[in-house]
């Protein structure tokens, strides 16, 4: 069976969908999984052994133009993890037999099987919301997947070129100050600043802190304010799989809950993590695909008293390590 994922937002959200392209392949290793994916995504979903196929999606060529690339794939049934009204009409221009989405929004009336699943009551984190798709195509599918589900081969020696060229003789806790994707929470930079100046001075480990190829301006003025420290800057310049490749060897990946928070835990990294306030924003929601006990909660409290009791917890399982 020739099988279309869809899932065409963002990173973090694309990488919630990998566990549910895995279970559909391992179903039947002769399934042909295709993935929809947003530009952004295009290398991470060449990377993953179990998809065969990758469609991608720029969001602006018209409907047409889309029904037309899934038309020539041959599709047999798809599965739309996160729909529009957009890639919905050209799953049904594209005569899809099998086309399975959650029941939300107007689009859903593109789709032959709709299921309701009320992601808004947050009974399930995003990726289980995922999984449980899949059980609408095959109901005996089974649910458990590997973890780390994305391994790297050479990722070691990549490690070691980093650690050499940097000067980097003890394990890595990475800081990942920014913001990013759809995260509404995070410390703000005098806090994050204290943060790494204590790990620092507690001299187990190596701190690195990363940046996306659009946050410059964040490496720079995070540099000016530890120049009198040993830190070590990294703007991630050379893609996301090649990040992912490079902290999948870090000690401890800390971050509010954005896409490269995903990205570590796929990678099997720990990680410390600072979500909003909210059930919606919450790691109940947004919990990651790797280990859960590899994973770190804080959910950020908006009341300022609270909120500087949580910091000064967060200081102190930090220094734990």
């Amino acid at each position: 069976m020739r099988i279309l994922v869809v899932r065409t937002d963002k990173l973090g959200d694309f990488i919630t969908a990998l566990p549910a392209m895995y279970l559909l392949k391992q179903h039947n290793p002769k399934n042909k999984i295709i993935a929809l994916v947003a530009p952004v995504n295009k290398a991470l979903a060449l990377t993953c052994n179990f998809i065969d196929e990758v469609i991608v999606d720029d969001g602006k060529s018209s409907v047409f133009s889309l029904a037309k690339k899934l038309k020539h794939s041959d599709i047999d049934a798809s599965v739309t993890l996160f729909s529009n009204t957009r890639v919905a009409l050209a799953q049904f221009l594209a005569g899809i037999p099998t086309r399975i989405a959650p029941a939300t929004k107007i689009a859903q009336i593109f789709y032959n099987k709709r299921i309701k699943q009320r992601r808004s009551e947050v009974k399930m984190a995003e990726f289980e919301y995922n999984l449980a798709l899949t059980q609408t195509l095959f109901p005996d599918i089974k649910l458990q997947y590997p973890k780390p589900l994305l391994q790297f081969d050479n990722a070691q020696k990549e490690y070691e070129k980093f650690c050499q060229k940097y000067n980097i003789t003890k394990d890595v806790i990475a800081f990942h100050v920014g913001f990013g994707g759809s995260s509404d929470a995070n410390w703000n930079l005098d806090e994050y600043e204290i943060l790494i100046r204590e790990t620092l001075h507690v001299n187990r480990y190596s701190v690195v802190l990363t940046f996306g190829p659009d946050e410059k301006s964040l490496e720079e003025e995070m540099q000016k304010r530890l120049q009198d420290t040993d830190a070590v800057f990294y703007l991630s310049n050379d893609g996301i799989v090649n990040f992912a490749r490079l902290i999948s060897s870090f000690k401890l990946f800390i971050s509010t809950s954005t896409g490269t928070y995903h990205l570590a835990s796929l990678a099997g990294t720990p990680t410390m993590t600072f979500f909003g306030d909210s059930k919606f924003a919450s790691a109940q929601r947004w919990k990651a695909v790797g280990d859960e006990k590899l994973q770190t909660h804080y959910m950020l409290p908006s009341d300022k008293a609270k909120r500087a009791e949580m910091f000064e917890a967060v200081k102190h399982d930090l220094l734990n390590v």
